[in-house]
């Protein structure tokens, strides 16, 4: 576990060390990843490239909006799994399976025509829509295993004692499945934070961009300048850590109970 940790952890050193090189120097001969001197101005001048403030409210509006979305849409949706019986069940399962293997790119166009259509492309929450989808199905599958952990007596109790659906959601299940709930939450997290395709295809006004999708923009300055490239990056990449850090025991913890 620790050399896989390392092998997955190896991207993140060398682009922290990257953002300490010093700028507008030629690029190393071999492999020279030790800054000497470490040059920690690189962070302070990664404003003058890229609006951070507007491009961080963005993407924090995005995550906002779209991970309580879609952790309500998925844990109801799970909920809906486990109560299914026979067949129905089956196919559900077999729905949620089919639609993890459809590309993502085969979506790209669809989503463009439909956003347009109805006049909600362009938008800084254009993306945050996605969310009344689930983002993806695997969360749903998380749910259901989550939930399939509730004796079955449980919520055929509640269900003699009058309770409606919804009740049963939020009084039995997604309290019994906070775990999945906290996990789903910090992968949506991650995922809207970080995601570039989404933005790309549906956004196209730069003041509307998340911050993944404008740190392309300063990928294209000239090489010299790599490490406030990097440092922009290490900037835009710590939130996602912390966010990882905080879900990663709720996710194992989930996993485990399925």
């Amino acid at each position: 576990m620790v050399a896989l940790s390392a092998l997955f952890l190896a991207p993140l050193v060398v682009m922290v060390l990257g953002s300490l090189q010093r700028p507008l120097q030629p690029p190393p001969d071999g492999l020279d990843l030790w800054p000497d001197p470490a040059v920690w101005s690189n962070y302070a001048v990664v404003p003058r490239f890229l609006p951070l403030a507007r491009l961080f409210a963005n993407s924090l509006l995005l995550v906002a909006v779209a991970v309580p979305v879609t952790v309500v849409v998925t844990s109801m949706a799970g909920l809906a799994v486990v109560t299914a019986r026979g067949r129905a069940r089956r196919l559900l399962v077999g729905v949620s399976v089919l639609m993890l293997l459809v590309p993502a790119a085969a979506l790209w166009v669809p989503r463009v025509v439909l956003l347009r259509g109805i006049g909600l492309a362009d938008t800084p929450l254009t993306v945050a829509l996605l969310a009344l989808a689930g983002t993806t199905p695997f969360y749903v599958l998380l749910f259901a295993l989550a939930y399939s952990r509730i004796p079955s007596s449980l919520l055929e109790a509640a269900a003699l004692e009058g309770m409606s659906p919804y009740a049963v959601w939020r009084r039995i299940a997604l309290p019994l499945g906070r775990p999945a709930a906290v996990a789903v939450a910090a992968l949506a997290g991650l995922h809207y934070w970080s995601t570039f395709m989404d933005p790309l295809t549906l956004v196209s006004s730069p003041e509307n961009w998340p911050v993944a999708l404008g740190l392309r923009g300063l990928s294209e300055v000239e090489a010299a300048l790599y490490p406030v490239y990097l440092a922009a990056a290490v900037v835009v990449t710590a939130p996602a850590l912390v966010a990882f850090a905080i879900g990663q025991r709720s996710f194992f913890t989930a996993l485990e109970r399925a």
